[in-house]
C-alpha cells in the first residue's frame, strides 16, 4: 500500500469513528421507540404540585368517553370500559392512541331491564383483572332514579361479546338511603374484597364481597358510610387507592352530565383503614362534607370527574372524563403524584 493510499484509508476510518460516536450519542439521548405493547418509562416523580392544573395528556383516536376506567392487560396494552350501550369498550397499546373495541354486551342485558326501563345504556363500569379473569362491576339505572342496581360480569379475554353475567350484587330503591350505582372493587392486603358505590342521597357506601363469587357477602351485610356532603347531596363516583400507608378515597363533587354546564370536580380524602374514617387535608371528615380538591375546571377542561386511578409502570395515572365548550365529553388522563405530606396532585 502506498503512503497516499494509507493516508486515504486513515481518513475514511477516522470519519467512520466520528459517525459511529455521533450515532451512539443520539441513541443514548433520544427517547426509545416503544414496541406495540411496551410499558411507559418511569421518569422522576415530582413532589411539588404545579402552579396550575395541567392540560390533559395527549390522546389520539377514539377519545370520546363518559365514566371511564382503564386497566393494564397482563399481556401488555390497556383495556378501557365506560358508560354506553351494553358498556362501551376501548383499547390502547400505548396509553395515547385509543381505539373503539365494541361493547361488552352487544346482544343486550335483559337481566338489567327492570332498572334501565328496557334501555341498553349501562353506566360507570369498574374493571380489574384477577385469577385469570377480567371482572367488571357496572350500574343499571335511569337518570335521577334511586331504582338502581350493580351487576357483575366476567371474561377471560375482555373482548366485546365475551362477557358472562355473574348476577346482581346490590340494588336500591326508595326504601334505602343510598343509590346503588358507581361501583369500585378494592381487594385489600388480607385478600378481603370490598365494593364502594354511591351517588347523591346519603353518599358513598362500602360493602363486603365474597371473594369466591365476587358478589355480596352473606355473613357481613353491613352498609358502611364513607363520605357524604353537608348541605348538598352531590357526591358520587368513589374510587379507592392504597398508597403511602393510607387508603385514598377519590370522589366527584357537584354536577355531572350537563355538557358545558357541568360542575364536576375531583376530591380526595384518606384513612388508615379501608372502612374509614376518611378525612381531608384539613382534617374534616368526609362524612361531614370533607374533601381536598385534586382537579377542577380550568381553561377548556369543563367538569372533570368520574375518576379512576391506574397504578402503571411509570406512575399512578388519573383517568377521568371532562367536557368541551360544545358539550362533548372526552377522555382525560394525567399523571398523579404525591406531595411531601402524602396528598395526591396531577401533573
Amino acid at each position: 500500500m502506498t503512503p497516499t493510499s494509507r493516508n486515504a484509508l486513515s481518513a475514511v476510518l477516522a470519519a467512520l469513528v466520528v459517525v459511529t460516536a455521533a450515532t451512539a450519542t443520539r441513541a443514548a439521548t433520544a427517547p426509545a421507540t416503544p414496541s406495540a405493547l411496551s410499558a411507559p418509562v418511569a421518569l422522576a416523580t415530582p413532589t411539588v404540585p404545579p402552579a396550575a392544573y395541567p392540560a390533559p395528556g395527549r390522546l389520539t383516536g377514539d377519545t370520546g368517553a363518559h365514566d371511564p376506567v382503564m386497566i393494564r392487560r397482563p399481556e401488555g396494552g390497556y383495556l378501557l370500559a365506560m358508560t354506553g350501550n351494553g358498556v362501551s369498550l376501548k383499547t390502547s397499546t400505548d396509553r395515547v392512541t385509543i381505539r373503539n373495541a365494541g361493547s361488552a354486551f352487544p346482544n343486550g342485558t335483559p337481566w338489567a331491564n327492570t332498572y334501565t326501563g328496557n334501555g341498553r345504556n349501562l353506566w360507570a363500569p369498574d374493571l380489574s383483572y384477577r385469577n385469570g379473569r377480567y371482572y367488571m362491576y357496572y350500574s343499571a339505572s335511569t337518570f335521577g332514579s334511586q331504582r338502581s342496581a350493580i351487576f357483575l360480569a366476567t371474561s377471560t379475554t375482555g373482548a366485546a361479546g365475551s362477557w358472562v353475567n355473574e348476577g346482581l350484587v346490590i340494588e336500591s330503591s326508595s326504601a334505602n338511603d343510598y343509590n346503588a350505582i358507581d361501583p369500585n372493587l378494592f381487594v385489600d392486603g388480607q385478600g378481603r374484597w370490598w365494593l364502594t358505590f354511591g351517588s347523591f342521597w346519603t353518599g358513598i357506601k362500602l360493602i363486603s364481597l365474597n371473594p369466591a363469587t365476587g358478589r355480596r357477602s352473606t355473613t357481613d351485610t353491613a352498609v358502611r358510610p364513607l363520605a357524604s356532603r353537608s348541605g348538598s347531596t352531590a357526591i358520587e363516583a368513589p374510587f379507592i387507592v392504597q398508597k403511602n400507608g393510607y387508603f385514598y378515597l377519590f370522589v366527584s363533587f357537584d354536577l355531572c352530565c350537563r355538557g358545558a354546564q357541568s360542575t364536576y370536580r375531583i376530591m380526595v380524602g384518606r384513612s388508615t383503614s379501608i372502612t374509614g374514617p376518611y378525612a381531608d387535608r384539613a382534617g374534616t371528615p368526609m362524612t361531614s362534607g370533607g374533601g381536598t380538591q385534586v382537579l377542577a375546571r380550568h381553561t377548556t377542561v369543563i367538569g372533570p370527574g368520574h375518576q379512576a386511578v391506574l397504578s402503571d409502570t411509570d406512575s399512578d395515572v388519573l383517568i377521568y372524563h371532562y367536557y368541551l365548550s360544545n358539550g362533548q365529553s372526552r377522555l382525560g388522563i394525567n399523571l398523579l403524584a404525591y406531595d411531601t405530606a402524602g396528598w395526591p396532585f396531577v401533573y
